[in-house]
């Protein structure tokens, strides 16, 4: 019996940029600005994180954005995805992954980013059928050497890490040969945003795009 591989147009988004932007945004109308200098930097795939009031509206604002490709972070619940999708997402992305919330994403034909930490946990979602994993918290779970070492014997996995990534570790996570992308919020600091500095986040992230290159 063949396993689906739900991981697939997860891995198409995540070869677009190395970087994936991690985005907390608590005001409405700094969304499609922002999600504008970002594309415009290089960095196509955003993540806004449902941890203010204002998330949703916010991923319907970047969902307009032309040449974007707006997702939904901290997803934790079958409610989390619904209003997700209804809000205009395209891929969703889960700190962790319980069998009820990929239930979830997988009925509704939702793109998946499901966290892991562990080889356990890597190994349960690459069974489901799950090869492209967020390694979260990345650098509180041990950095580039835990990834190396979860690697090494499960080279058929891929990994985002997220988690305390920044320009100064950054290119060393993204030289290993399981990682795709990483996530990280240093390109749109929220002094910059707050400020309406499009041109500096814009120069952010088209340094970011260069990494690993």
């Amino acid at each position: 019996m063949t396993t689906q591989n739900w991981s697939v147009e997860t891995r198409k988004l995540c070869a677009l940029a190395p970087i994936i932007p991690v985005l907390v945004v608590h005001d409405p109308t700094h969304a499609r600005p922002l999600a504008e200098a970002l594309v415009r930097g290089g960095l196509p795939v955003l993540e806004v994180t449902l941890r203010t009031p204002a998330a949703l509206e916010v991923i319907a604002e970047m969902a307009l954005v032309e040449g974007g490709y707006v997702g939904a972070g901290t997803l934790v619940t079958p409610d989390d995805v619904e209003a997700a999708m209804e809000a205009g997402a395209r891929f969703g992305v889960s700190p962790g992954a319980t069998d009820i919330l990929l239930s979830a994403t997988e009925a509704a034909g939702l793109p998946m980013l499901p966290g892991a930490a562990t080889a356990s946990e890597a190994m349960t979602l690459l069974a489901r059928g799950y090869d492209v994993l967020k390694f979260f918290p990345a650098e509180a779970s041990g950095g580039v050497p835990a990834l190396k070492g979860i690697g090494a014997p499960l080279p058929q996995i891929t990994f985002c890490p997220t988690g305390g990534i920044n320009t100064g570790n950054a290119e060393a996570y993204l030289s290993l040969s399981n990682v795709i992308c990483a996530g990280g919020s240093w390109v749109a600091p929220n002094d910059l945003v707050q400020a309406g500095d499009w041109d500096a986040i814009e120069a952010l992230a088209s340094s970011a795009s260069q990494l690993g290159k």
